[in-house]
């Protein structure tokens, strides 16, 4: 055991030895509640100091990757990812005419934003100041002494090698089996989103999804006329009744899910709801869309594997993911990971669109990777967002009555007011008095929704963050009285 562990040279151990372990544990190597090695034991193994194994196991036992019982040692955890039923099936029978084009959709238009000196809980974007810029600083020029005159022409359509080598590491130590795979680089969420469903030749232009769901996923989908069917949500999920009970009643051609920190209300789903799901789309033979959405920023119990990860050896499921809510959303670098025919295909779509994204933001970030400043960055900015996610909720449950407060992780809350509070009046007193939030009406499908709001606490200070909910709080209890 442990035997094909091997040292890289340039890049920080502990990052490998956790690397190692998580492939290890996800890949079904190690079984649930099976003890580790000590980390003295394991440290002679493979010749590796004991303190790096140290930092190793307490950083896995953090994300939920491990457990410790006091006298007795490591064990490995659930980690969520179990055997369902996988399928195939052939993408080139899926591509419409519009994949040879390239086309533009202007976004509809956007909910009142907040102006410079107010209460801003609209945005859901990383706290700039909490950015590593000396490191990344540090990346660009290593990048650029090493290729600078070949970051600066014309780079590939599917994207920088070396980073589709990493995120396929990084895939792979979700659990994602990525052998028949392949992996797209693109500008962020939107644009892996519009062109799959531009790309696409489905039977059924019907999409189930989350109620509510993604605001941009929504006017996305109803550019490329699909009609959207959305299922509401328990504390751990999508009903199960109500998704079985849509799928014997509609035909479906795609279904698009966020399993992890949902947007927008933060929800997480259990692993037992993830297998029926999974189980449901198999039978009924429909291509799961995954949005990998703020999977990083988990807060509390365990590591949950993405849908990607339970499909196994199956290629019906194409994964999305973007690192713009947990590091840099200016770099604007997203992927799809998905069926390696499929992904061939939305190259060319890419290149008909944008020639490539960005080969010297993705080399930048490369190297900011290569160097090991994501784990260091990632665990000082959870550690921060998870804070101020404690104070969000504290101060919620104190000053803003509602039905239903829920956000396990990531960086907003969700709200549901009681009947007849209509979040978007609120927000229109509150506006005035300098708060803006995001009135949850525009996430749901079926126009519902108009009691909700999402509340994003990333980017405000403490004290903003108590007298803005506040404000909400004081909006609230008028309208309840009136």
């Amino acid at each position: 055991m442990f035997t094909d562990f091997k040292i890289i040279e340039g890049r920080p151990l502990t990052v490998q030895v956790k690397e190692y372990l998580k492939q290890w544990i996800t890949k079904g190597k190690g079984r649930v509640d099976q003890k580790l090695p000590s980390t003295r034991e394991l440290s002679t193994t493979l010749g590796i100091s004991r303190n790096t194994l140290v930092t190793v196991y307490s950083e896995l036992e953090e994300e939920g990757f491990i457990y410790t019982v006091h006298s007795k040692g490591s064990f490995v955890s659930r980690v969520g990812i179990a055997s369902v039923p996988s399928w195939s099936m052939d993408w080139q029978q899926r591509l419409n005419t519009m994949a040879q084009q390239a086309n533009e959709y202007d976004l509809m238009k956007r909910d009142l934003r907040g102006e410079k000196g107010m209460i801003n809980f609209a945005s859901i974007a990383p706290d700039e100041k909490l950015f590593d810029l000396s490191n990344v600083k540090r990346a660009f020029l290593d990048r650029m002494s090493l290729e600078g005159e070949i970051l600066l022409n014309y780079g590939y359509a599917k994207g920088y090698k070396p980073l589709i080598q990493y995120l396929t590491g990084y895939m792979e130590a979700k659990g994602v089996d990525m052998e028949g795979k392949d992996i797209l680089i693109t500008n962020g969420f939107t644009e892996a989103y519009d062109i799959i469903l531009s790309s696409l030749e489905v039977p059924q232009r019907h999409i189930l999804c989350e109620n509510p769901t993604h605001h941009t996923a929504i006017k996305i989908s109803k550019l490329h006329g699909y009609d959207i069917t959305g299922i509401a949500m328990d504390q751990d999920g999508v009903r199960l009744g109500e998704f079985e009970q849509a799928l014997r009643e509609q035909e479906f051609g795609l279904a698009y899910l966020t399993p992890s920190y949902h947007n927008p209300t933060g929800i997480v789903m259990s692993a037992e709801k993830r297998v029926e799901v999974l189980r449901l789309l198999a039978e009924h033979r429909i291509p799961l869309i995954e949005d990998g959405f703020n999977e990083e920023l988990r807060y509390s119990g365990s590591h949950m594997a993405p849908l990607a990860a339970f499909g196994g050896e199956g290629n019906s499921i194409i994964y999305l993911g973007s690192f713009s809510k947990i590091l840099f959303p200016g770099i604007r670098i997203g992927w799809i990971a998905a069926d390696r025919e499929l992904i061939d295909a939305l190259v060319s779509v890419k290149r008909a669109r944008n020639i490539h994204t960005s080969t010297l933001d993705q080399a930048v970030l490369y190297q900011y990777f290569h160097n090991g400043n994501f784990e260091k960055y990632l665990k000082r900015a959870k550690s921060e967002y998870k804070r101020k996610h404690e104070l969000a909720v504290q101060y919620c449950t104190d000053y803003i009555p509602c039905k239903r407060l829920t956000g396990s992780g990531g960086l907003h809350l969700f709200m549901e007011l009681e009947d007849g509070c209509n979040a978007r009046e609120i927000l229109s007193e509150c506006y005035e008095q300098g708060v803006v939030y995001t009135a949850g009406d525009v996430f749901f499908t079926d126009g519902g929704g108009s009691n909700t709001l999402r509340l994003g606490f990333s980017r405000v200070s403490d004290d903003e963050l108590l007298r803005g909910i506040q404000i909400i709080g004081r909006a609230v209890k008028k309208r309840m009285e009136a």
